[in-house]
């Protein structure tokens, strides 16, 4: 037993390690970018857009936040902004489609996805949504009545030193809230593996797994992206594609169906203190991820059974 919580000790640091090179530098960066002329240049850009999807242009400032930093900052921006029911419900399920997309995005090339797909499918169900949303629903006009709100306003830096500590701040507990969550993680699916309570898992996960047309060896990352968040779905995901032979062809749905729903405890209760329902924002992605993964699925193996088909032609008949 000792070995292998040793073993998944390595695995955690090592794992947390090969993220933390990524989030702490996007981090930084961004956050020092918000109280920049650049943030307020984005916003102004999306403005003339956001009537087409039932916003007004002040709603594009939570969106910019929550898609270059993360849900937390944006939620802030919209508790201090007159929105209606409406506005503020399509920001929620916009927002939880598409977040923190540069460090998520970045975590995704490392596992070996290719950046615009998962930008594609991020903001493409962020947009559509938002649009389906503004066209069928007709009420939502009162004003907004904001639910708990959790602690004070933070206070606003003073100076490039005071911006770059915080930018620092934000990046170092990122990486500490993301090692808490991984370690653990990674050393708990040691002992699963060493017990070989992971080949149970993935037989109880096999029906689900096969309705979205993937292998059972994707189940754990599944698990861990669904309850913990994409990047640390991730986290998971780099250690199967190592160890437990995850086809590429798998790779893209298990992050097709996580991109759309994932953390669906945290991102879901998260957006309480705006006072919405929750139970159709959780409803609406997890209906959108399965739909979506299946639609995908089902294509890809169209395609190539018709590329084997051809293929078997050819070689019974090259000459044709």
């Amino acid at each position: 037993m000792i070995e292998t919580l040793k073993k998944g000790l390595i695995v955690g640091l090592q794992t947390s390690w090969t993220l933390g090179k990524i989030i702490f530098p996007i981090t930084l960066i961004v956050t020092v970018l918000s109280y920049t002329p650049v943030m307020d240049w984005v916003v102004g850009l999306l403005t003339p857009f956001m009537g087409a999807i039932g916003l007004s242009g002040e709603a594009a400032i939570p969106l910019v936040l929550g898609n270059l930093l993360n849900l937390y900052a944006a939620i802030g921006a919209i508790l201090t902004m007159d929105l209606t029911v409406k506005e503020v419900f399509i920001l929620a399920v916009m927002l939880s489609f598409s977040h923190n997309l540069i460090v998520e995005s970045a975590v995704a090339k490392k596992v070996g996805l290719k950046i615009w797909v998962v930008l594609l499918v991020r903001i493409g169900l962020a947009v559509l949504s938002a649009w389906v949303i503004h066209l069928v629903w007709q009420g939502g006009g009162e004003t907004a009545r904001y639910g708990f709100v959790g602690g004070g306003p933070r206070e606003e830096p003073s100076g490039i030193g005071a911006i770059l500590m915080q930018g620092m701040e934000s990046a170092f507990f990122g990486i500490v809230q993301l090692a808490a969550i991984v370690i653990p993680i990674m050393v708990f699916i040691q002992i699963m593996k060493d017990l070989k309570w992971l080949d149970v898992f993935s037989k109880w996960m096999s029906p689900f797994t096969k309705v979205l047309g993937i292998r059972e060896n994707t189940s754990t990352t599944l698990a861990a992206g669904l309850v913990f968040g994409l990047a640390y779905g991730a986290g998971v995901m780099i250690q199967a594609v190592k160890e437990d032979g995850v086809s590429k062809k798998d790779l893209y749905l298990v992050f097709i169906f996580l991109v759309a729903c994932h953390a669906v405890i945290e991102d879901t209760l998260i957006f309480a203190p705006l006072g919405i329902p929750l139970w159709p924002l959780l409803a609406i992605r997890l209906v959108t991820a399965v739909l979506l993964t299946i639609a995908v699925a089902f294509i890809w193996n169209r395609m190539e059974k018709n590329e084997q088909q051809q293929n078997k032609e050819w070689k019974t008949d090259p000459g044709a």
